[in-house]
């Protein structure tokens, strides 16, 4: 895996983006393209949010993973196309997407007022391709800090990464490891250590 940062130009202070990629070498045109279009985001956040992307290929398919972290919230998405450039742009504008459905809930962490200027934006909805893994294989491992929220910050987070549980310490149970998850019809479900 080879990072590269970057995120300073000309004194003009942008997002802090981190670059890496899975075996492959990625071309700096791929590279200056992220950059630009990861930071258009960025009046979209208050704060100084920071972003980190991972290239890689899968299945002959050029991959990004996004993930920007602002305040204690997390936005992720991965996107998956025949070309980087478009799958970047994928992740650029799932973000957004994501960022517009939470708008309200997500008030502490986003200027929605932003929004209104980018309402003529076209929003680009990528291509699906998912695949299973082999059952019980463990192919990554996680370090994560458990932070205490509540029932309604985890779902909403949850949500926000694209994943179909989530963990954390339960504020309105004196921080009991939790995880919420999404059920099959729709709702959602919350396991409470009894500990």
């Amino acid at each position: 895996m080879c990072a590269a940062p970057y995120g300073l130009r000309k004194g003009v202070v942008m997002m802090k983006i981190q670059f890496s990629n899975k075996n492959m070498t990625v071309p700096d045109r791929v590279y200056s393209h992220a950059e630009q279009r990861i930071n258009e985001l960025d009046h979209l956040f208050r704060g100084e949010p920071e972003a980190v992307v991972v290239f890689s290929a899968e299945d002959g398919k050029h991959v990004i993973e996004l993930t920007i972290f602002s305040g204690t919230t997390i936005f992720r998405v991965v996107e998956k196309t025949s070309d980087m450039l478009v799958s970047i742009d994928a992740a650029v504008s799932s973000i957004r997407r994501q960022l517009r459905e939470h708008r309200s809930k997500l008030s502490n962490n986003i200027n929605s007022d932003a929004f209104e200027k980018d309402a003529d934006e076209l929003i680009f909805i990528p291509e699906v391709d998912r695949f299973d893994e082999p059952a019980y294989q463990v192919v990554r491992s996680k370090q994560f800090e458990f932070g205490p929220m509540s029932v309604q910050e985890a779902i909403l987070q949850m949500n926000l990464i694209g994943h179909s549980f989530f963990a954390f310490r339960n504020e309105e149970k004196d921080g009991a490891f939790s995880v919420v998850y999404r059920r099959n019809d729709g709702g959602y479900g919350i396991l409470v250590d009894k500990t």
